[in-house]
Formats: C-alpha cells, sequence, structure tokens
C-alpha cells in the first residue's frame, strides 16, 4: 500500500507529478504565442526597422530573465516546501501583504485574458465567414458579420474543455494548440514573403510611420506608447509560469526544468515574432493593419487565409483553458477549505467514459465552471472593445508580474546588500520597465476614450 501511495502522490502529498520541460515548453509556446504575433507587424511599422525589432530581442531577453528567477522562488526557503502558484511564492518569500497585491494583479489580469480570447476568437471566426463572402462578392463588399453568435459558439466548446480537472491533464491540449501556432504563424509568414516579393513595394522607414504623411504627431506618440506595451507584454507568460512548474516533476530538480523550458519556449517565440513582424512590416509597411488575417490584408488564397484562422481558434481554445486553470484552482481550494464538510464541494465519483477512460465527475465543478465561462462570454459581449481594456490590464501586470515580483523574491532569497552593484542594476530594470508599462498603459486608456465614442453593447461587428 506505501509502495502504491508513493506512486499515486509526490513529496509533498499531492497527485504526483509526471510533467517534463517539454510539456513545460509546450504550455508556454501555448500560452506565449497567441494571435496577437500577427498584429506585430503593426507595432514595427509604429517605431521603424530599428527600434521595432531591437524592443523584440531586448523584452524577450527581459522576459528571460525575470522567469529564471521566478522558476528559482517556487520552494518555501524555509522548509523547502513547493508553492502550488504564484500568491503562494511571494508570500513564502515576501510575506505582508504582497501575495495580496499579486493575487489581484495575477487574476485580474487572467480573467481579463480569457475575456479577451473569446473576443479574439470571434473575431477570427467571423474572418472565415467574412473571407467567403469577399471571394464571391469582391474585395469592395463590406461582408459585415455580428460576432455575437460566434462569441457563443466559443463558450460552448470551452465549457465543455473546462471541466479538465486541473493542469496536469492538460498537457495534450496545449501540444495542440502549440501546433496551431506554428501552423498560422508560418502561413502569415508564407504570405508576407509572397507580398514583399511580388512587387508594388511597400513604404517603409527606419523610424516607422511618417508624421504628416500616415499619422498626426499625437497620435505617432500613442502609437509607439501602444506598441511598445504591445511587444513587452506578447512575451509574458508569468501569471502561469508558477502553475505549470508545479506540473514538473521533482527529479530532475523542477526550477531546472522550468528553466530550460522557459529558454525553449522564449527562444522559440522570440524566432517567430522577429520573422512575422519584420516580414509582415516589409509586406506591408507603414499601412500594417492590426491584424493582417482577420483584418484583410491578405484576401487571396481565401481558403489558406480561413485555415490559418481555424488555426488561430484551436490555438486560441487551447490557450483559454491554460489561462483559466489557475482560476480554477484558486477558487475550488478556497472551497474546499471553505467548506471541508460538503459533499457538493467535495464528493467526486469516478466516471467511466468511452475513449476516455475514468473520469472524476463534480457535480460543484461543472456548475461554477460553466458559470465562469457564461460569465466571460457575456462581459466579451458588453464590451466589444475589451482588447484595449485588456492592454490597460496587461500594463499593470507586466511590471508588477514578469519584473517587480520576481527581482525582489530573488533579491530576498539571496540576500543581496541594498545598494550594492547587483541591487541597483536590478531595481533600474525595475524602474524601466515600470515606465514602459504605464506609457502603455497611457495608450490604452487613450485608445479606451476614442472607442467609447461609439460604443455599442451586445453589437460587436467585424
Amino acid at each position: 500500500m506505501e509502495l502504491e501511495a508513493s506512486n499515486r502522490y509526490g513529496d509533498d502529498g499531492s497527485s504526483k507529478r509526471t510533467g517534463t520541460w517539454v510539456t513545460a515548453s509546450a504550455h508556454i509556446i501555448t500560452a506565449v504565442i497567441g494571435s496577437g504575433v500577427l498584429s506585430l507587424s503593426w507595432a514595427i511599422a509604429q517605431l521603424g526597422w530599428i527600434a521595432g525589432p531591437m524592443a523584440l530581442v531586448i523584452f524577450s531577453i527581459i522576459t528571460w530573465f525575470t522567469s529564471t528567477l521566478l522558476a528559482d522562488s517556487c520552494r518555501d526557503p524555509v522548509s523547502g516546501k513547493r508553492c502550488s502558484c504564484y500568491m503562494d511564492a511571494v508570500k513564502s518569500n515576501l510575506g505582508g501583504i504582497s501575495n495580496k497585491f499579486c493575487g489581484l494583479a495575477q487574476y485580474v489580469n487572467l480573467v481579463g485574458i480569457t475575456i479577451g480570447y473569446s473576443i479574439t476568437s470571434a473575431i477570427s471566426m467571423a474572418a472565415i465567414e467574412r473571407s467567403g463572402c469577399f471571394h464571391k462578392e469582391g474585395h469592395n463588399v463590406g461582408c459585415h458579420v455580428k460576432n455575437k453568435k460566434f462569441m457563443i459558439i466559443f463558450g460552448i466548446i470551452e465549457i465543455i474543455l473546462s471541466q479538465i480537472p486541473n493542469f496536469h491533464e492538460l498537457s495534450w491540449l496545449s501540444a495542440v494548440a502549440a501546433v496551431m501556432s506554428f501552423g498560422y504563424s508560418t502561413i502569415g509568414l508564407g504570405l508576407s514573403i509572397a507580398k514583399a516579393v511580388g512587387g508594388n513595394q511597400a513604404r517603409t522607414s527606419l523610424t516607422g510611420t511618417t508624421v504628416g504623411v500616415d499619422v498626426t504627431s499625437w497620435q505617432k506618440t500613442w502609437n509607439c506608447f501602444e506598441a511598445i506595451g504591445d511587444i513587452a507584454f506578447a512575451f509574458a507568460f508569468s501569471t502561469v509560469l508558477v502553475e505549470i512548474q508545479d506540473t514538473l516533476k521533482p527529479n530532475p530538480p523542477e526550477n531546472e526544468s522550468m528553466k530550460k523550458a522557459t529558454l525553449v519556449g522564449v527562444s522559440v517565440t522570440t524566432v517567430f515574432y522577429v520573422s512575422c513582424g519584420a516580414l509582415g512590416y516589409a509586406a506591408f509597411g507603414n499601412n500594417a493593419p492590426g491584424n493582417f488575417l482577420t483584418g484583410f490584408g491578405f484576401y487571396e488564397p481565401y481558403w489558406l487565409i480561413d485555415m490559418a484562422n481555424v488555426f488561430i481558434i484551436v490555438h486560441l481554445i487551447g490557450a483559454y483553458q491554460v489561462f483559466c486553470q489557475p482560476i480554477f484552482k484558486q477558487v475550488e481550494d478556497r472551497c474546499f477549505n471553505r467548506w471541508p464538510n460538503s459533499s457538493f464541494i467535495k464528493e467526486s465519483p469516478p466516471i467511466k467514459l468511452p475513449l476516455f477512460g475514468v473520469y472524476s465527475f463534480s457535480v460543484f465543478r461543472v456548475v461554477w465552471r460553466t458559470g465562469y465561462m457564461i460569465l466571460t462570454i457575456v462581459l466579451a459581449m458588453l464590451l466589444p472593445f475589451f482588447n484595449a481594456i485588456l492592454g490597460l490590464l496587461g500594463a499593470a501586470s507586466f511590471w508588477a508580474l514578469t519584473v517587480y515580483f520576481p527581482i525582489q523574491m530573488h533579491i530576498s532569497r539571496e540576500q543581496i546588500r541594498a545598494f550594492s552593484w547587483k541591487w541597483i542594476w536590478l531595481n533600474f530594470l525595475v524602474l524601466l520597465c515600470l515606465i514602459v508599462s504605464v506609457l502603455a498603459a497611457a495608450g490604452s486608456i487613450a485608445t479606451i476614450v476614442k472607442d467609447l465614442s461609439t460604443y455599442e453593447p451586445f453589437n460587436s461587428v467585424s
């Protein structure tokens, strides 16, 4: 019996972890490479050939560096016990009210991401319908469709997938989603290359969009702020890093496996980001659209555009679950601790499902997770311009979760002396990223103010 128990449970009494750096890499790539990769050509168009690619490389290095610090902070420095979530890591290393601030930044951002993914997936579904219309009716026809029905379809799919109990059983979905991200990124790359070498040279410059020609000076300023923010946030996956690391088996040490996965994930992401961003800018120049697949930078071949959008949808379906799992775990753990004797919350009888084997069915999980899915879809319908709000949330969480907490936990664990050389440059990095976040937040606020002038709830149209 003891041997059986040791095979089922890990060193801290929780379910035995079986994850490896390969599964962690899949989770990271799924979390990081979103459909935002297709908007990086717009970001580079605002910044130009010098600042654009440079910003991509710099923020990839910052993300990799701070992620390695966070990976080393995922065990309690006194007891050596694993931290199962970001809040636990902050509480163990920094104490005080820091973990409350961390929890607020993390979970508000996670909820925001799931709402944003609902909107983005609906836009990709609508793009497939519009693509067929453009092919039949011509490119000058509006072919506009309402996004509401597509959000509902996405919500139904997520309600089903949300019954996957935890991160440990999500590896297959992350693997599929990661393959999909490579699929639509590769299609985007191929189309950009074809357009760039096909004549009609797009107008580009070392400094990006030209004031007085492409944009006003006011637009240039705010667009540059927003572009820097988009690039900085494009690499961030700290909101789920601790939870991903908690799936890794302890041998080899999980922090070493996580560092390897981080290096692979960020390296692969950077190659795709620089390639898609640079080639997209070469293809479209200063008129690069916000998303050249859903924004119809390309119309033909329409079947290939449709395939790319299907890949985007499948990827977002998987990424949505990756970002939901920390929310599910936090709420369910709190409920289990608050009502330990409740049969409604605790009971999960095993059910045999064809093709899937034994599944632990929980009425509580079905009810609460379904309710959460419905809430995010309703909010997505209510706030069709939510991506600007998501940019604002991303500005706050990027600084706090990707930079500030990992560095402060590292300083605490290593007992780095105040005002020493290492202490100074680490805190300089914190300050630099705070400035970036503030500027990006300002750009998002400007976009929100502009969008509010034409705001109509429950009336999102592609």
